[in-house]
């Protein structure tokens, strides 16, 4: 587990240091393997699966050779290619320093790029939700499966997020994607809601779980279902309360610009309480 946090660790300040190696996490390479057929051939679910056969392959034959810094230097290269592709910093800066409502609403359409086809309007709750689902499917959920399994889960987490709701597979994968969309959601269960849990704690407690509470009571499916919607809706009451609990008070509150950036505080927020959680079980570890 130290290893894990310490790969987590380097590949923040990566990509905080050096930027412009976010361009290595394009996946055209992939979708070229993919080859020309459209309509979701085997190949769609050949190749996913090989590459992570040849990374459970690498990671086991690393394990424990060169006191463990090859296999360390292997999971700092995974997570980062799993990681995104976009910059979700960037993205929020691109949207809270545009210039006119123009360029403002095209550099909102990039925070659901590869997330979702919804289209994002200027308004705050949007905003937030497109924030919020933006750093599930970039960040945590990525962080989710790479402490749990290590390479293969970030690599597995981002090939299935590819092949479910990125424009660039939506040919080749055909008929396939309902089922890589369903997996999609499986994966992303378990992070959503530690992501709902860390939100009650680092912003208004009340507000969220009364928000969860009266999503699943509106929609009575019950807390255990693939229905992720309550992220969106606890997003919304958390920055709602965190942004009136601020220096602009109330009349904030519905403030698009003011709301995106208090929805990015409080995902920093989030990243830090799951580190903090990664580092007491490290430190756990060692004092056993």
């Amino acid at each position: 587990m130290a290893k894990t946090l310490i790969a987590i660790v380097l590949v923040l300040v990566s990509m905080h240091a050096l930027p412009d190696l976010a361009r290595f996490r394009r996946f055209a390479w992939l979708r070229g393997w993919m080859g020309e057929d459209q309509g979701g051939s085997a190949r769609t679910l050949l190749v996913p699966l090989l590459i992570l056969v040849v990374i459970s392959l690498i990671q086991a034959a690393l394990h424990r050779h060169w006191f463990g810094l090859l296999e360390l230097a292997f999971m700092v290269v995974v997570l980062y290619m799993s990681w995104g592709p976009r910059d979700l910093d960037m993205d929020i800066d691109a949207v809270l320093k545009a210039p006119d409502r123009a360029q403002r609403s095209d550099a909102a359409q990039m925070l659901a790029r590869g997330v979702s086809e919804k289209p994002v309007s200027l308004s705050a709750s949007s905003l937030v939700e497109a924030s919020f689902a933006a750093a599930l499917s970039r960040q945590f959920g990525v962080l989710f499966w790479f402490a749990l399994l290590g390479p293969l889960g970030a690599a597995g987490y981002r090939l299935v997020q590819l092949m479910a709701r990125s424009p660039s597979f939506r040919e080749v994968v055909g008929e396939r994607r309902e089922v890589f969309e369903r997996t999609a959601l499986i994966l992303d269960w378990a992070p959503a809601h530690l992501i709902a849990w860390t939100l009650a704690l680092v912003s208004d407690f009340d507000a969220t779980v009364r928000a969860w509470r009266e999503y699943h009571l509106a929609h009575g499916q019950g807390y255990f279902t693939l229905d992720l919607g309550f992220l969106p809706a606890i997003a919304r009451a958390g920055v709602d309360a965190d942004v009136a609990a601020g220096d602009g008070g109330e009349e904030s509150v519905g403030d698009p610009m003011a709301e995106l950036a208090d929805a990015r505080v409080i995902l920093r927020r989030v990243l830090y309480v799951w580190l903090a959680v990664i580092a007491v079980i490290v430190l756990g570890g060692w004092a056993n």
